[in-house]
Protein backbone atom coordinates (compact mmCIF):
# COMPACT_ATOMS: atom_id res chain seq x y z
CA UNK A 1 0.00 0.00 0.00
CA UNK A 2 1.55 3.60 -0.84
CA UNK A 3 2.48 5.87 1.72
CA UNK A 4 0.15 9.33 2.23
CA UNK A 5 1.60 12.21 -0.03
CA UNK A 6 -1.08 14.80 0.52
CA UNK A 7 -0.37 16.26 4.26
CA UNK A 8 -2.42 18.85 5.97
CA UNK A 9 -0.27 20.46 8.39
CA UNK A 10 -1.26 22.60 10.84
CA UNK A 11 0.85 25.88 11.59
CA UNK A 12 1.40 27.32 15.05
CA UNK A 13 4.27 29.93 16.21
CA UNK A 14 7.80 28.03 17.58
CA UNK A 15 9.46 29.37 14.17
CA UNK A 16 9.12 32.95 16.08
CA UNK A 17 8.31 32.82 19.79
CA UNK A 18 10.79 31.35 21.32
CA UNK A 19 13.00 30.74 18.03
CA UNK A 20 13.83 33.82 16.36
CA UNK A 21 13.18 36.15 19.07
CA UNK A 22 15.45 34.88 20.97
CA UNK A 23 17.79 34.22 18.12
CA UNK A 24 18.11 37.92 17.95
CA UNK A 25 18.37 38.74 21.29
CA UNK A 26 21.92 37.07 21.53
CA UNK A 27 25.44 37.90 20.13
CA UNK A 28 25.83 35.36 16.84
CA UNK A 29 29.18 34.14 15.47
CA UNK A 30 27.66 31.68 13.11
CA UNK A 31 27.19 33.45 9.80
CA UNK A 32 23.89 31.43 8.98
CA UNK A 33 22.36 32.35 12.05
CA UNK A 34 23.22 36.30 11.90
CA UNK A 35 21.92 36.32 8.24
CA UNK A 36 18.78 34.66 9.88
CA UNK A 37 18.80 36.79 12.76
CA UNK A 38 19.03 40.19 10.69
CA UNK A 39 16.26 38.78 7.88
CA UNK A 40 13.99 38.82 11.20
CA UNK A 41 14.61 41.77 12.56
CA UNK A 42 13.83 43.12 8.88
CA UNK A 43 10.65 40.81 8.46
CA UNK A 44 12.12 39.76 5.17
CA UNK A 45 10.12 36.51 4.85
CA UNK A 46 11.58 35.32 1.80
CA UNK A 47 14.78 35.61 2.74
CA UNK A 48 14.58 33.90 6.55
CA UNK A 49 13.02 30.77 4.37
CA UNK A 50 16.25 31.39 2.23
CA UNK A 51 18.60 31.43 5.05
CA UNK A 52 16.69 28.81 7.21
CA UNK A 53 17.62 25.93 4.38
CA UNK A 54 21.43 26.87 5.08
CA UNK A 55 20.16 25.38 8.39
CA UNK A 56 19.95 22.04 9.50
CA UNK A 57 16.46 21.16 9.23
CA UNK A 58 16.25 18.73 12.78
CA UNK A 59 17.47 21.62 14.33
CA UNK A 60 15.39 22.84 16.30
CA UNK A 61 15.55 26.50 15.57
CA UNK A 62 13.78 25.86 12.59
CA UNK A 63 10.85 25.31 14.55
CA UNK A 64 7.98 22.46 15.22
CA UNK A 65 6.62 22.40 11.42
CA UNK A 66 10.31 22.17 9.47
CA UNK A 67 10.99 19.24 12.08
CA UNK A 68 8.09 17.52 12.11
CA UNK A 69 8.04 17.40 8.09
CA UNK A 70 11.37 16.25 8.05
CA UNK A 71 11.00 13.56 10.42
CA UNK A 72 7.91 12.14 8.84
CA UNK A 73 9.58 11.72 5.49
CA UNK A 74 12.56 10.26 6.87
CA UNK A 75 10.87 7.78 8.86
CA UNK A 76 8.52 7.08 6.14
CA UNK A 77 5.31 7.92 7.35
CA UNK A 78 4.90 10.09 4.05
CA UNK A 79 5.70 10.62 0.84
CA UNK A 80 6.96 14.14 -0.72
CA UNK A 81 3.89 15.37 -2.19
CA UNK A 82 1.13 18.31 -1.89
CA UNK A 83 1.54 20.04 1.55
CA UNK A 84 -1.29 21.75 2.95
CA UNK A 85 -0.19 24.58 5.45
CA UNK A 86 -3.21 25.51 7.86
CA UNK A 87 -2.64 28.65 9.95
CA UNK A 88 -4.34 31.10 12.67
CA UNK A 89 -6.02 33.91 11.37
CA UNK A 90 -3.25 36.37 12.64
CA UNK A 91 -0.09 38.37 11.52
CA UNK A 92 2.39 35.79 12.52
CA UNK A 93 0.18 32.88 11.52
CA UNK A 94 0.66 34.34 8.28
CA UNK A 95 3.70 35.54 8.20
CA UNK A 96 4.91 31.70 9.16
CA UNK A 97 2.83 30.13 6.79
CA UNK A 98 4.76 32.56 3.90
CA UNK A 99 8.01 31.48 4.80
CA UNK A 100 7.11 28.24 5.29
CA UNK A 101 5.58 27.70 1.95
CA UNK A 102 8.86 29.37 0.93
CA UNK A 103 10.96 26.74 2.38
CA UNK A 104 8.98 23.69 1.60
CA UNK A 105 8.49 25.02 -2.06
CA UNK A 106 12.52 24.81 -2.61
CA UNK A 107 12.39 21.56 -1.03
CA UNK A 108 10.48 20.04 -4.20
CA UNK A 109 7.06 20.18 -2.14
CA UNK A 110 3.72 21.13 -3.56
CA UNK A 111 2.49 23.67 -0.92
CA UNK A 112 -1.04 25.82 -0.69
CA UNK A 113 -1.57 28.14 2.51
CA UNK A 114 -4.67 28.10 4.43
CA UNK A 115 -6.02 30.82 6.71
CA UNK A 116 -8.77 29.66 9.26
CA UNK A 117 -10.87 32.38 9.71
CA UNK A 118 -11.59 33.36 13.42
CA UNK A 119 -9.09 31.28 15.10
CA UNK A 120 -7.36 34.07 16.76
CA UNK A 121 -6.54 34.56 20.54
CA UNK A 122 -7.58 37.58 21.33
CA UNK A 123 -10.92 37.02 20.37
CA UNK A 124 -12.33 33.72 22.39
CA UNK A 125 -15.76 33.91 21.06
CA UNK A 126 -14.75 33.91 17.59
CA UNK A 127 -12.36 31.36 18.35
CA UNK A 128 -14.72 28.66 19.68
CA UNK A 129 -17.56 29.47 17.42
CA UNK A 130 -15.71 30.07 14.21
CA UNK A 131 -12.02 29.18 14.74
CA UNK A 132 -12.36 25.45 15.35
CA UNK A 133 -15.36 24.85 12.77
CA UNK A 134 -13.25 26.70 10.08
CA UNK A 135 -10.39 24.42 10.95
CA UNK A 136 -12.75 21.48 10.97
CA UNK A 137 -14.36 22.53 7.67
CA UNK A 138 -10.74 22.92 6.00
CA UNK A 139 -9.80 19.59 7.09
CA UNK A 140 -13.16 17.97 5.40
CA UNK A 141 -12.79 19.64 2.76
CA UNK A 142 -8.93 19.28 1.78
CA UNK A 143 -9.36 15.34 2.39
CA UNK A 144 -12.76 15.61 0.16
CA UNK A 145 -11.22 16.72 -2.67
CA UNK A 146 -8.33 14.52 -2.22
CA UNK A 147 -9.32 10.91 -1.11
CA UNK A 148 -9.00 9.33 2.38
CA UNK A 149 -6.24 7.20 0.83
CA UNK A 150 -3.94 9.40 0.18
CA UNK A 151 -3.68 11.89 3.02
CA UNK A 152 -2.42 12.41 6.52
CA UNK A 153 -2.41 15.14 9.42
CA UNK A 154 0.74 16.69 11.00
CA UNK A 155 -0.90 17.95 14.08
CA UNK A 156 2.68 19.00 15.90
CA UNK A 157 1.93 23.06 14.91
CA UNK A 158 -0.33 25.51 16.91
CA UNK A 159 -2.78 25.94 19.53
CA UNK A 160 -3.63 22.96 21.98
CA UNK A 161 -7.48 23.42 20.73
CA UNK A 162 -6.00 23.29 17.23
CA UNK A 163 -4.32 20.08 17.87
CA UNK A 164 -6.64 18.65 19.03
CA UNK A 165 -9.27 19.11 16.71
CA UNK A 166 -6.83 17.84 14.08
CA UNK A 167 -6.47 14.60 15.94
CA UNK A 168 -10.36 14.47 16.34
CA UNK A 169 -10.92 15.18 13.07
CA UNK A 170 -8.18 12.65 11.34
CA UNK A 171 -9.30 9.79 13.83
CA UNK A 172 -12.87 10.54 12.30
CA UNK A 173 -11.69 10.43 8.94
CA UNK A 174 -9.86 7.40 9.42
CA UNK A 175 -6.45 8.99 8.24
CA UNK A 176 -3.13 8.89 9.73
CA UNK A 177 -2.46 11.73 12.41
CA UNK A 178 1.06 12.68 13.69
CA UNK A 179 2.44 14.65 16.47
CA UNK A 180 6.17 15.38 17.18
CA UNK A 181 7.13 16.54 20.73
CA UNK A 182 9.98 19.19 20.42
CA UNK A 183 11.63 17.02 23.27
CA UNK A 184 10.94 13.67 21.30
CA UNK A 185 13.05 12.32 18.58
CA UNK A 186 10.11 9.87 17.57
CA UNK A 187 7.15 10.79 16.01
CA UNK A 188 3.25 9.54 17.72
CA UNK A 189 0.57 8.24 15.60
CA UNK A 190 -2.54 8.34 17.18
CA UNK A 191 -4.76 5.15 16.77
CA UNK A 192 -8.62 4.72 15.13
CA UNK A 193 -11.45 5.29 17.23
CA UNK A 194 -12.66 2.59 19.09
CA UNK A 195 -16.28 3.81 18.33
CA UNK A 196 -18.22 4.53 15.08
CA UNK A 197 -20.16 7.60 14.53
CA UNK A 198 -24.09 7.44 13.54
CA UNK A 199 -24.12 7.44 9.92
CA UNK A 200 -27.87 7.79 9.58
CA UNK A 201 -28.58 10.41 12.41
CA UNK A 202 -26.48 12.33 9.29
CA UNK A 203 -28.25 11.28 6.68
CA UNK A 204 -31.58 12.30 8.03
CA UNK A 205 -30.71 15.41 9.23
CA UNK A 206 -28.28 16.55 6.49
CA UNK A 207 -30.28 19.71 5.36
CA UNK A 208 -30.16 20.77 8.92
CA UNK A 209 -26.15 20.00 9.02
CA UNK A 210 -25.70 21.19 5.53
CA UNK A 211 -27.38 24.79 6.07
CA UNK A 212 -25.62 25.36 9.92
CA UNK A 213 -22.03 24.56 8.01
CA UNK A 214 -22.44 27.13 6.24
CA UNK A 215 -19.88 30.36 6.95
CA UNK A 216 -21.11 32.22 9.69
CA UNK A 217 -24.40 30.35 9.79
CA UNK A 218 -27.04 30.67 12.57
CA UNK A 219 -30.45 29.38 11.80
CA UNK A 220 -33.47 29.49 14.05
CA UNK A 221 -33.99 26.26 16.22
CA UNK A 222 -38.00 26.41 15.12
CA UNK A 223 -37.23 25.12 12.04
CA UNK A 224 -35.60 22.13 12.92
CA UNK A 225 -38.23 21.36 16.42
CA UNK A 226 -39.89 18.65 13.86
CA UNK A 227 -37.13 16.86 13.05
CA UNK A 228 -34.72 17.30 16.56
CA UNK A 229 -33.54 14.53 17.84
CA UNK A 230 -31.32 14.94 21.89
CA UNK A 231 -28.29 13.72 20.13
CA UNK A 232 -28.13 16.52 17.93
CA UNK A 233 -27.09 18.35 21.13
CA UNK A 234 -23.45 18.07 21.95
CA UNK A 235 -23.34 19.00 18.08
CA UNK A 236 -24.41 22.77 17.95
CA UNK A 237 -24.06 25.68 20.14
CA UNK A 238 -27.61 27.48 21.34
CA UNK A 239 -27.78 31.30 21.07
CA UNK A 240 -30.88 33.81 22.02
CA UNK A 241 -31.11 36.32 19.37
CA UNK A 242 -33.86 39.38 20.14
CA UNK A 243 -35.39 36.58 22.13
CA UNK A 244 -34.87 33.49 20.59
CA UNK A 245 -33.19 30.49 20.19
CA UNK A 246 -30.48 30.08 17.15
CA UNK A 247 -28.57 27.26 16.30
CA UNK A 248 -24.67 26.72 15.40
CA UNK A 249 -23.03 23.83 14.91
CA UNK A 250 -19.75 23.78 17.67
CA UNK A 251 -16.86 22.48 16.48
CA UNK A 252 -17.27 18.72 17.36
CA UNK A 253 -20.84 19.06 14.96
CA UNK A 254 -18.62 20.85 12.23
CA UNK A 255 -16.34 17.26 12.43
CA UNK A 256 -19.01 15.09 12.29
CA UNK A 257 -20.70 16.68 9.10
CA UNK A 258 -17.68 16.92 7.43
CA UNK A 259 -16.80 13.15 8.06
CA UNK A 260 -20.40 12.08 6.82
CA UNK A 261 -20.87 14.41 3.69
CA UNK A 262 -17.21 12.83 2.55
CA UNK A 263 -18.00 9.04 3.51
CA UNK A 264 -21.39 9.83 1.72
CA UNK A 265 -20.02 11.35 -1.70
CA UNK A 266 -17.46 8.57 -1.91
CA UNK A 267 -19.75 5.87 -1.83
CA UNK A 268 -23.45 7.53 -2.48
CA UNK A 269 -23.44 6.10 -6.65
CA UNK A 270 -24.06 2.39 -5.09
CA UNK A 271 -26.95 3.33 -2.83
CA UNK A 272 -29.25 6.07 -4.99
CA UNK A 273 -32.18 5.20 -6.98
CA UNK A 274 -31.71 4.60 -10.62
CA UNK A 275 -32.20 7.61 -13.49
CA UNK A 276 -36.30 8.26 -14.49
CA UNK A 277 -36.48 7.64 -18.18
CA UNK A 278 -37.71 10.25 -20.22
CA UNK A 279 -40.80 9.37 -20.19
CA UNK A 280 -40.63 9.42 -16.25
CA UNK A 281 -39.76 13.02 -16.35
CA UNK A 282 -42.24 15.41 -15.63
CA UNK A 283 -42.58 18.64 -15.36
CA UNK A 284 -42.86 20.51 -12.04
CA UNK A 285 -46.91 21.41 -11.22
CA UNK A 286 -47.64 24.16 -9.14
CA UNK A 287 -50.70 23.94 -6.49
CA UNK A 288 -53.63 26.12 -6.63
CA UNK A 289 -51.88 28.99 -4.33
CA UNK A 290 -51.47 32.28 -5.09
CA UNK A 291 -47.93 32.66 -5.89
CA UNK A 292 -48.29 35.83 -7.74
CA UNK A 293 -44.35 36.98 -8.75
CA UNK A 294 -42.87 33.96 -6.78
CA UNK A 295 -44.28 31.45 -9.36
CA UNK A 296 -41.77 32.13 -11.79
CA UNK A 297 -38.74 31.32 -8.97
CA UNK A 298 -40.32 28.69 -7.46
CA UNK A 299 -40.72 26.82 -11.40
CA UNK A 300 -37.29 27.27 -12.49
CA UNK A 301 -35.88 25.87 -8.85
CA UNK A 302 -38.48 22.78 -9.31
CA UNK A 303 -37.26 22.25 -12.58
CA UNK A 304 -33.56 23.00 -12.10
CA UNK A 305 -34.26 20.32 -9.09
CA UNK A 306 -35.72 17.78 -11.44
CA UNK A 307 -33.32 18.46 -14.31
CA UNK A 308 -30.01 18.02 -12.44
CA UNK A 309 -31.00 14.78 -10.14
CA UNK A 310 -31.38 11.97 -12.63
CA UNK A 311 -33.45 9.99 -9.82
CA UNK A 312 -36.36 12.93 -9.65
CA UNK A 313 -39.19 12.16 -11.47
CA UNK A 314 -41.60 15.00 -10.43
CA UNK A 315 -41.80 18.10 -7.89
CA UNK A 316 -45.31 18.91 -7.06
CA UNK A 317 -45.85 21.83 -4.31
CA UNK A 318 -47.79 21.17 -1.06
CA UNK A 319 -47.76 24.29 1.07
CA UNK A 320 -47.32 28.18 1.07
CA UNK A 321 -46.73 31.11 3.10
CA UNK A 322 -46.15 34.00 1.52
CA UNK A 323 -44.71 35.65 4.61
CA UNK A 324 -42.76 32.71 6.25
CA UNK A 325 -38.78 32.67 5.92
CA UNK A 326 -37.73 28.90 6.27
CA UNK A 327 -34.33 27.53 5.77
CA UNK A 328 -34.04 25.52 1.92
CA UNK A 329 -33.51 22.14 2.19
CA UNK A 330 -34.70 18.45 1.80
CA UNK A 331 -36.05 16.13 4.66
CA UNK A 332 -37.77 13.44 5.46
CA UNK A 333 -42.02 13.70 6.44
CA UNK A 334 -44.73 12.12 6.80
CA UNK A 335 -47.67 11.37 4.58
CA UNK A 336 -50.38 9.45 6.08
CA UNK A 337 -47.82 7.56 7.70
CA UNK A 338 -45.53 6.82 5.27
CA UNK A 339 -42.01 8.78 5.30
CA UNK A 340 -41.67 10.96 2.23
CA UNK A 341 -39.15 12.99 0.66
CA UNK A 342 -39.89 16.96 0.80
CA UNK A 343 -38.28 20.24 -0.25
CA UNK A 344 -38.89 23.34 1.62
CA UNK A 345 -37.80 26.31 -1.15
CA UNK A 346 -37.04 29.95 0.29
CA UNK A 347 -36.18 33.45 -0.51
CA UNK A 348 -35.87 34.63 2.98
CA UNK A 349 -39.18 36.12 2.74
CA UNK A 350 -41.53 33.43 1.48
CA UNK A 351 -41.79 29.14 1.88
CA UNK A 352 -42.79 26.78 -0.45
CA UNK A 353 -42.96 23.26 0.48
CA UNK A 354 -42.85 20.07 -2.50
CA UNK A 355 -43.37 16.48 -2.19
CA UNK A 356 -40.03 14.79 -4.57
CA UNK A 357 -41.11 12.03 -6.24
CA UNK A 358 -38.27 9.15 -7.29
CA UNK A 359 -37.59 6.21 -8.61
CA UNK A 360 -36.96 4.66 -5.66
CA UNK A 361 -39.09 1.46 -4.64
CA UNK A 362 -37.39 0.70 -1.34
CA UNK A 363 -38.71 3.39 1.57
CA UNK A 364 -35.05 2.22 3.01
CA UNK A 365 -33.12 3.85 0.34
CA UNK A 366 -34.60 7.21 1.46
CA UNK A 367 -32.37 9.00 3.83
CA UNK A 368 -29.29 8.58 1.10
CA UNK A 369 -31.80 10.45 -1.11
CA UNK A 370 -32.28 13.12 1.17
CA UNK A 371 -28.68 13.39 1.75
CA UNK A 372 -28.21 13.50 -2.11
CA UNK A 373 -30.48 16.10 -3.07
CA UNK A 374 -28.72 18.59 -0.06
CA UNK A 375 -25.71 17.98 -1.19
CA UNK A 376 -26.94 19.01 -4.92
CA UNK A 377 -28.00 22.15 -2.77
CA UNK A 378 -25.31 22.89 -1.63
CA UNK A 379 -23.36 22.29 -4.84
CA UNK A 380 -25.67 24.27 -6.88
Amino acid sequence: MSKPNILLCTVGVSLFYPNLSDLIKDSQTDQAHVALAQAYSEKNWQEVATQLRKIGPAERLCGAEINSVTDLLKQGFIEKGLLHLIHSHTDDGTAIATILQSYFTANDWQVEIHCVEGLRDDDPKAFRTQGLRNLAKIFGERVNESGVDFCAINATGGYKAQIAIAVLMGQALDIPVYYKHERFNFIISFPPMPVSLDFSLWQRASGMFMALSKDNACEPWKRFEDDWDERFEPLVNREKIDGVHHLELSATGQIFHETFLTRFRQSKETSLPRPATEKEKKRPRLGKHAYNQARGPISEFLQKLTDGCPYVRLCHTTYWNPDLSETTRFRLSSETGVEIVQGVYSNGSWCVKFKVLTTTTDAGSLPDVVADLNDWLERT
